[in-house]
């Protein structure tokens, strides 16, 4: 690969994208600009985690959305530039967060005090006041530890062992609040890395009592800014065509779908979670195995209902996010209610509802959409990859983004297809944000590049 070269060149590629996720959408937008861009989807629809439902109200129709939901101009500057660009109106939502456990013997919201104690009984509760003041004290000291957690290469279950956090903070707090963030079991969560844990939470303004940051969402859902990303693309469109074979051809990249159909082009863009990514790959050499192969997934079934069992049983604790456990031998595993008409302002007289992995299918009637989802797992592997994954980028006209690149978020894929799209096209994104390419790891060449490139605008 010579990101020099492809910088340098004058001429109109011929350039296919696979996957519409945010990164694909976002390096096929861009590359457009200057390249003929053929987009590639194994599903019926675009968007990837951007999935709005359209469903009937009393009101009007109602764009609820089921993957991607929040963000926040602090910590998604790319995507607060995308959306200005692209005159995608929003609105400010909520993050209130509340976790239900033992069937609803245990509940709080910690949006404030009526929350905290929408079971009165918690004010008797030793173990309730131990995990609030071993919170505190995690929002004060954990920031601090950071440089010597990262040296350490520690877990954040070894971290919260070391500093003597207790059960109660850990089990109905910080477990909780990290597996609701990444749609992960909560067992998972304390093997992920601690400092790139902690670096996300402090990006994110998690760690802060006060001025946190204002989270919005799109209004009428994220269907609004994917239709105008998918109307800036300058080639044919293809959905329901997954692709099977990617073969590099010594000046050209031939790919071919499940149908047994080929086309070639002058470079391929692999827009998928990497573990397909690696399976697409028909000549994959060590390297590109070795990291690709770092990345693992986990499947969560995202339900759009309006059964109230699945909240917590107080609507004092009602949240925009709800953790809710039953607890005991044999009990099932832990799942995560959205309540929607808080999260996007729906204005609607109905409760609607999106429950991650629901324990119980909601009650019959009250389900409206089901979709399934894949969410990457990180763990120490996955964190040394990471700084080695634009090594791989360009091999024989082969190139990879995804979400997977940083923390798993729209901000991470979306700040991956921009770098993708001006690394290999010699284009430029059409705004300036500090530090834009923060959240994934860019060679060194890449990094000069764009910084050239971002004087030159």
């Amino acid at each position: 690969m010579s990101i020099t070269a492809a910088e340098t060149k004058a001429e109109r590629l011929n350039i296919a994208v696979v996957g519409s996720g945010i990164a694909g959408l976002s390096a096929a937008w861009l590359l457009s600009q200057r390249h003929d861009v053929t987009l590639y989807e194994a599903d019926d629809r675009l968007g990837g985690h951007s999935n709005t439902v359209r469903v009937p109200s009393p009101t009007g129709p109602l764009g609820i959305d089921t993957g991607f939901i929040v963000y926040n101009e602090q910590t998604y500057p790319n995507l607060t530039a995308l959306f200005q660009h692209l005159d995608v109106p929003t609105e400010a939502s909520d993050m209130s967060f509340a976790v239900s456990k033992d069937d609803g013997g245990f509940e709080y919201a910690g949006r404030d005090l009526p929350g905290l104690f929408a079971q009165p009984r918690n004010i008797l509760r030793p173990r309730f006041w131990s995990m609030l003041r071993d919170l505190w004290r995690f929002y004060r000291e954990a920031p601090r530890d950071i440089d010597m957690i990262e040296r350490q290469g520690m877990t954040l279950g070894a971290y919260l062992d070391l500093r003597g956090y207790g059960a109660a903070f850990r089990d109905d707090h910080l477990l909780p609040m990290a597996s609701a963030i990444w749609s992960t079991p909560t067992d998972g969560i304390a093997h992920y890395p601690a400092g790139a844990f902690l670096r996300f939470c402090v990006n994110h303004g998690l760690l802060q009592i006060a001025r946190r940051p204002i989270w919005r969402t799109v209004t009428r859902g994220s269907a609004a800014y994917v239709f105008k990303l998918v109307s800036g693309i300058s080639g044919r469109i293809y959905k329901n065509r997954p692709i099977r074979r990617v073969e590099r051809l010594g000046g050209r990249v031939k790919i071919w779908d499940m149908g047994g159909e080929s086309a070639e082009h002058d470079h391929v863009v692999i827009a998928t979670h990497a573990h397909q990514a690696l399976a697409m790959l028909a000549d994959a050499d060590d390297r590109e195995r070795d990291l690709l192969g770092a990345f693992g997934t986990t499947r969560n079934l995202a339900v759009l209902h309006t059964d109230r069992s699945l909240m917590p049983k107080r609507k004092l604790a009602w949240s925009s996010w709800n953790f809710v456990e039953t607890e005991g031998v044999g009990a099932p595993p832990p799942y995560l209610t959205y309540w929607m008409n808080r999260l996007q302002n729906l204005p609607a007289p109905t409760d609607y509802f999106v429950t991650i992995n629901p324990s119980h299918p909601p009650k019959a009637g009250s389900i409206l959409h089901t979709e399934s989802y894949a969410h990457p797992l990180f763990d120490a592997r996955t964190a040394a990859a990471q700084r080695q994954l634009w090594d791989i980028q360009g091999r024989g006209g082969v190139w990879f983004c995804g979400a997977w690149f940083g923390a798993g978020f729209h901000e991470d894929g979306l700040q991956a297809g921009l770098a993708v799209a001006e690394a290999l096209g010699g284009v430029r994104r059409p705004w300036q944000v500090a530090d834009e390419s923060g959240r994934i790891f860019l060679s060194q060449e890449a990094a000069e590049i764009s910084a050239r490139r971002t004087l030159d605008a």
